[in-house]
């Protein structure tokens, strides 16, 4: 009896260890799944630290510059999107539509111009959700698919304008010692063209019908609240121009946030911030190794835009202006390669993502559809602005 006792009491505890591996398990195949960049990038650095054994150079590999400069932009538009501040904006503008067309470009000029400002993740977290509604409301769940690829191509092609607009940019203009209006003027020409390709495409994808559209106004946000953020924001923009020391503009916006609204530290895109520091790591040890240095700088040598638009195809814009930085020094060509490289398939741009998972959550019979609309209309679009880049020079 006290045998069968034991064992039985092994085989319980057997049984109860593998239920809690399982669990283990499951979290795990969970977090790779929705953090699949950040979860590569660290088997990289990690990988990596085997060729190289870690010493004092591994802290020069980090850019807390443009770490913090992330978590503060991050943090300061959680604040105006709690406020509703976008959401009071685009309802403004819909209720001055008259027709699916208009509908349409309001949509899709929303994502396009403020993601100069808000970055195009941003953009498209505010905006999607906001525009599924409105579609609906006006009776236009047949051009969801339209819609949302548009919205989705103008928030990836507004946010190249600016050194805010999207994560690569704030790295690539930190990196290139470039200026703002010099930034500006080289991707002009790219955002122009993209602009008229927006509204030549929407002209062709929707009509003049008539449509009614009222969506419910938010209240307007405290003016105390609004003006201070509005503060931070350019303090932001002053440290992303040269004027403030990175360090200043942590403690003020910290600051700032732990008196007003703490929570708002929880909306910060820390698998982001994470996925950065792991290609630091990656990119700076691999750097060391002479013979991968070598090739890889011999293959990027001359065919830099290129190599950044192929790049972004597979491990999405932002890991490839990350990686292809580490080994050559042509920044004009990596900033044009690697914003029209988030052209293309749906991972090119990770913000692209974020409209997906909401076709795939509000209507999931148009996934199909959907993702078969996005890519020819990338394709299209990826294959005009390249060949004009290369016409521009």
């Amino acid at each position: 009896m006290q045998k069968n006792g034991h064992a039985l009491f092994f085989r319980e505890k057997l049984t109860e260890n593998g239920g809690k591996r399982e669990k283990v398990g499951k979290r795990i195949a969970e977090f790779v799944k929705r953090e699949t960049v950040l979860s590569a990038a660290a088997v990289l650095a990690v990988v990596s630290c085997f060729f190289v054994t870690p010493d004092r150079e591994y802290l020069g590999y980090i850019d807390f510059r443009t770490l913090i400069l992330l978590f503060c932009l991050m943090t300061v538009m959680a604040g105006f999107k709690q406020m509703g501040v976008f959401r009071i904006l685009s309802a403004g503008l819909l209720q001055r539509v008259k027709s699916g067309r208009g509908l349409a470009l309001c949509l899709v000029f929303l994502c396009f111009f403020c993601s100069m400002v808000i970055t195009n993740d941003v953009s498209l977290v505010t905006f999607v959700p906001f525009g599924l509604l409105a579609l609906e409301m006006a009776g236009m769940e047949k051009q969801i698919c339209a819609a949302v690829t548009f919205m989705t191509i103008g928030a990836n092609l507004g946010s190249m304008l600016t050194p805010i607009g999207n994560p690569q940019n704030l790295y690539l203009y930190g990196r290139s010692g470039m200026g703002a209006l010099s930034f500006v003027a080289l991707m002009l020409p790219y955002a122009a063209l993209s602009a008229l390709m927006l509204a030549g495409a929407i002209l062709l994808a929707f009509r003049k019908e008539t449509v009614s559209c009222q969506v419910e106004r938010p209240a307007a946000p405290p003016k105390k609240r609004l003006i201070l953020y509005l503060a931070l924001f350019a303090v932001c923009l002053l440290t992303v121009s040269g004027v403030l020391p990175e360090g200043a503009l942590l403690v003020i916006v910290l600051a700032a946030v732990l008196i007003d609204r703490r929570e708002l530290l929880a909306e910060v895109d820390y698998g982001l911030l994470l996925t950065f520091a792991a290609f630091f790591v990656f990119i700076g040890n691999m750097g060391r190794l002479p013979q991968f240095r070598g090739f890889l700088e011999s293959v990027l040598t001359g065919n830099e835009r290129i190599a950044a638009v192929a790049a972004s195809q597979v491990i999405s814009n932002v890991p490839a202006a990350l990686l292809l930085s580490g080994f050559t020094d042509q920044w004009r060509e990596l900033i044009i390669g690697t914003n029209l490289g988030g052209l293309g398939t749906l991972i090119a741009s990770m913000a692209s993502l974020i409209s997906y998972k909401q076709i795939a959550v509000r209507h999931p019979e148009k996934k199909g559809p959907y993702l078969i609309f996005f890519t020819v209309w990338n394709v299209v679009f990826l294959a005009v602005l390249l060949a004009a880049s290369f016409l521009l020079g």
